[in-house]
């Protein structure tokens, strides 16, 4: 089949709190449109959550009961060759893998998270990662109340867990898992996902190479949360009065950065606006404490040209080349922190050659092109499965 006639169904529940996740489903679908394919979207928004029934939302979780009905109608109206699915939780549900089965079309599903193996999606406990539901049920997650402090909740995403694990949805249903890097695509293998289903193709951006400007200071972009690392990165600015970070974004540990010297609060941006920030600021500060699946921000910087400057934990120590494309640190350490931004603001030059290299990086990996050509091996290797199924 000629690329030019797939057909893509997208599949995705939106979040309360526009994230990244929902920027790369928009980037994805604008993507396969400008190439001339024909795309249509079927979505469901977590605003309906909060008028739901406790036990409506939980048997949705579970098994949607109209998910199977409405997606087998727009199969039939728009005949799409291949579903990509992004988020199903809470309220498409797995229930969407079995009825695009009986419809026989391939389900292509991007992992953003570590939802199917930890019930906050984070491996993230205390502050600390944490794995102990790796590979078992995760019943610890109940115990401990790790989705959204609720026993209750997390018993019934625990259910769903094990209702679909048990049915095989999860190893049969999926014709492709797609992880955003090689260190992901090994936690969801250790999770219980076959390993040959599960392929990589990283998020991008599409940026122009941007003018050269005169750099200073360093920059944050993101959600002021927990697992972002704001504790660590306002005790590593405490140490350094005389620098100055741009801090883009909003959340509950906001607090943490008032009335710390040098942090210039700038609230939530526009994309136009915070690409402006990353093409003057020195280097991007990504401090999380969590295994990251792969923040856009990463690529936004190298994009223009931004070195970063990253924990070293999970994937982030596999984007960011310690040296060439930025610097890392050991996660949660304000001191090892505050000395790799105190290098940087100190070594101008060399953060800028760091930024060229990560701009050369952007273009072989993470410009839009080489991503369409990585989603097209995809779903034409899916398409020859189902064919050889056929014959």
């Amino acid at each position: 089949m000629s690329f030019s006639l797939i057909r893509i169904l997208f599949v995705h529940n939106t979040y309360q709190h526009r994230g990244g996740e929902d920027s790369v489903v928009e980037a994805e679908i604008a993507l396969l449109r400008s190439h001339g394919h024909a795309v249509e979207t079927w979505f469901r928004s977590n605003d309906d959550v909060g008028s739901m029934p406790s036990l409506a939302l939980a048997r949705h979780t579970l098994w949607s009961p109209s998910t199977p009905h409405d997606l087998a109608e727009l199969i039939c109206r728009f005949q799409p060759d291949v579903i990509h699915a992004h988020n199903t939780f809470p309220l498409i549900s797995p229930s969407l893998y079995w009825a695009a089965a009986r419809a026989d079309v391939p389900v292509v599903q991007t992992l953003h998270n570590f939802r199917l193996m930890c019930l906050n999606a984070l491996f993230l406990r205390d502050g600390k990662v944490c794995e102990d539901c790796m590979g078992h049920l995760p019943w610890r997650g109940v115990a401990r109340a790790c989705y959204r402090g609720s026993r209750a909740a997390s018993g019934v995403l625990a259910g769903m867990l094990a209702l679909h694990r048990g049915l095989g949805t999860y190893r049969n249903k999926v014709a492709r898992y797609i992880a955003l890097n090689e260190f992901c695509r090994d936690k969801f293998i250790e999770g219980g996902l076959p390993a040959e289903r599960v392929v990589v193709k990283p998020n991008f951006v599409n940026f122009d190479s941007p003018e050269p400007v005169s750099r200073s200071g360093l920059l944050f972009v993101g959600r002021l949360s927990v697992e972002k690392g704001v504790a660590t990165l306002a005790e590593a600015m405490a140490r350094l009065p005389d620098a100055c970070l741009r801090v883009a974004g909003d959340g509950p540990e906001a607090g943490l950065l008032d009335g710390v010297a040098g942090v210039a609060r700038l609230g939530s941006l526009s994309g136009e606006a915070v690409r402006l920030e990353m093409s003057r600021a020195a280097a991007l500060v990504v401090p999380s404490i969590w295994y990251e699946n792969f923040p856009r921000t990463i690529v936004e910087a190298f994009a223009c040209g931004t070195p970063v400057i990253a924990s070293r934990i999970g994937a982030l120590a596999e984007l960011v080349r310690d040296g060439e494309t930025g610097l890392l640190f050991e996660p949660g350490n304000p001191r090892d922190l505050a000395d790799k931004m105190a290098w940087a603001l100190a070594n101008p030059e060399r953060m800028a050659a760091m930024g060229r290299t990560a701009r050369a990086q952007y273009e072989a990996e993470f410009s839009a092109e080489v991503n369409y050509r990585r989603l097209m091996e995809i779903y034409a290797g899916v398409l020859a499965g189902r064919r050889e199924k056929v014959q």
